[in-house]
């Protein structure tokens, strides 16, 4: 039999390496701008056109390439980053493995023009599925461009699985703010179609974070600052009264590297335990300095997940670290054994003898006298003067006429009323009444019971209202007829600049929906009208739970954003479990819910309601 093991091609061999470097165009940003990074790079631009599809390019002024390197810097396993395998437990720098430009280079047309600071001349190289077609001598200013233009063009099935243009710019902001975070000494640039979305100036790490995430930011962070052998911390944790329900502002970085480790951030949500609403999150921005020979990073490709030596003694300094500045900063109560200067007894009072209190009583105080003769009792201490009753009976009646000058009846008896006779109630009623019998009944401010003719509904209030809600908001949105009633005074809603521009891209559904948007800014927003039965006290919510919900469930087609806005909207909005409902509110509920299209399930396929037969209540007390 024939040998049947061969050696791959090399342009084969990088396009399999490309399948887990190269994910979607964001994988491409985060490879360039830490080779960037590591070229010693004081300003960094990143161009982009149609969300990295069509180009991405990365400007430096590092220190550049020879043409020889530029040349090798395609090859596989190509790096300047480490000669041997003790290296890898010494890396100071971003990439290690070589892979990356090969990998990019196999699957788009890659441009790269590059020169050093001592050569006059440059190198000019275009590259195109692994293969050279062009390498010349060019004038360039100091630095690396690298343009990856038409990104798995020769890899039609991968291109058709990219998302629209919306949710890969998203990708490709995350992995900016990643590289960005970690090195506010480096100035970032990011511009996609033309305009300039961020400009990011040399700063210290606190307004580096405030620059990316907004103004309103900066008093919503709370120092972390920790040093001991084994790991030092900086950075900041937010506020719990500005914790969200999304996860987009959970940031590790160890050794200036990001990383995703969901043991360490168990160790956040443990120090903020008891201070978080349920389903929020505290946002977190954190340095990990460790030794790099107690860690791991050649895990994956990607280089996001990490190995430590010692993840137990990490989880507890970096719980107590947290804590520590959560108290130190009166964010959380804690306990203080010191002494209070404030409770000492005052400097003149500490030699005074202590006397037995005096009560003073006012003997003439009267509970009977009328409240302006009190009010002067207590004002003026004054005795009470009792007031004389007539010595005799006839004088109540004096200044009464029965008639007047003229001989009439006196016009004060014209009208006589008497009042009305005396009612003895007795201990039981006279009557006896049957009360009404209600068709529902809720159960532990939960469940609604209410009684059928084979048995009994269970329904799920909570489940049940977010049927009902859907169908309206979905109703509303999609044949675009809905009703808003406006704000005496608008609502100023701040957020990060990458959650106003998820609230833009469903504006239109949300102004379907009822919403009406003012002002639109960079890291605000102006409401000055919402749905009906919507309280302006639920808008923060609701748009919080939209932004979280499309970030987890990224819509592409207009109908499945529609449904994903209704979905999130009824959620925010339904009854919740615990709130107690009248009667009357529980048959409407039921009523509607029966109303509905699909009574049976929630609009994410879960029951709304069981029913148990006469049949299965009556097994119960066999």
């Amino acid at each position: 039999m024939a040998d049947i093991i061969q050696l791959l091609p090399d342009h084969v061999a990088n396009q399999i390496a490309a399948g887990e470097v190269v994910q979607r165009p964001s994988s491409v940003v985060k490879e360039l701008m830490e080779n960037a990074i590591d070229a010693g790079a004081s300003t960094i631009k990143l161009v982009i056109k149609d969300a990295g599809k069509t180009l991405i390019q990365v400007i430096d002024d590092g220190c550049g390439m020879s043409a020889t390197d530029a040349r090798l810097s395609f090859e596989r396993h190509a790096t300047s980053k480490i000669r041997s395998a003790e290296d890898l437990f010494q890396l100071h720098t971003k990439g290690f493995r070589g892979e990356a430009l090969a990998s990019i280079a196999a699957i788009a047309h890659v441009e790269m023009k590059t020169k050093q600071d001592s050569n006059d001349l440059g190198i000019h190289l275009i590259i195109e599925g692994s293969e050279v077609v062009s390498q010349e001598v060019i004038v360039t200013p100091d630095g690396t461009s690298i343009a990856v233009k038409n990104l798995f063009y020769n890899i039609p099935a991968r291109r058709n699985f990219l998302k629209s243009n919306q949710v890969e710019l998203r990708h490709v902001i995350d992995e900016f703010h990643r590289v960005a975070l970690p090195h506010p000494q480096i100035k970032f640039v990011l511009i996609h179609n033309g305009s300039e979305v961020f400009n990011l100036p040399s700063s210290n790490f606190r307004q580096r974070v405030v620059n990316i995430f907004g103004s309103k930011t900066n008093e919503k962070l709370v120092p972390v600052n920790e040093e001991t052998e084994v790991l030092k911390i900086d950075g900041f944790v937010g506020k719990p009264e500005f914790s969200k329900k999304t996860r987009g502002e959970q940031f590790f970085f160890v050794n200036d590297r990001f990383i995703k480790s969901n043991y360490l951030n168990h160790a956040i949500s443990s120090a903020f335990e008891g201070l978080l609403k349920d389903g929020h999150h505290a946002s977190y921005f954190l340095f990990l300095q460790v030794d790099p020979k107690s860690i791991d990073i050649n895990i994956h490709p990607t280089k996001t997940e990490i190995k430590f030596d010692d993840e137990h003694t990490l989880y507890a300094i970096l719980r107590a670290s947290v804590k520590h500045s959560l108290g130190q900063f009166n964010v959380a109560p804690i306990l203080d054994f010191e002494r209070d200067s404030n409770l000492d007894t005052p400097y003149n009072y500490q030699n005074k003898e202590v006397n037995t209190p005096r009560i003073e009583v006012d003997s003439n105080f009267n509970p009977f006298a009328s409240s302006s003769s009190k009010i002067s009792s207590k004002q003026t201490q004054t005795t009470f003067s009792r007031k004389q009753t007539p010595n005799d009976w006839e004088s109540l009646y004096v200044g009464l006429k029965d008639e007047d000058a003229e001989g009439e009846p006196s016009k004060e008896f014209t009208e006589i009323r008497f009042e009305s006779e005396e009612q003895t109630l007795s201990v039981f009623d006279e009557v006896s009444h049957v009360d009404k019998v209600y068709a529902t009944y809720q159960l532990h401010n939960k469940y609604i019971v209410s009684p059928i003719k084979s048995g009994m509904l269970l329904i799920d209030q909570n489940k049940a209202h977010q049927r009902v809600l859907y169908e309206d908001f979905l109703q509303n949105i999609t044949v675009k007829e809905s009703v808003s009633q406006q704000l005496l005074f608008p609502v100023e809603l701040h957020f990060t600049p990458q959650e106003i521009e998820i609230i833009k891209q469903v504006r239109e559904d949300l102004e379907y929906a009822g919403f009406i948007f003012s002002n639109f800014e960079v890291d605000r927003i102006e409401i000055s009208g919402v749905p009906v039965n919507v309280p302006s006290s639920e808008v923060t919510i609701i748009l919080e739970q939209i932004i979280s919900d499309i970030e987890n469930d990224i819509p592409d087609s207009c109908f499945s954003a529609a449904d994903l806005l209704a979905k999130s909207m009824a959620k925010s909005l339904s009854v919740k479990t615990g709130q107690s409902l009248s009667i009357e509110e529980q048959e409407h509920l039921v009523n509607r819910l029966f109303g509905c299209k699909e009574p049976n399930m929630t609009p994410n396929n879960r029951p709304t309601f069981v029913t148990m037969s006469m049949e299965e209540l009556d097994k119960k007390f066999i």
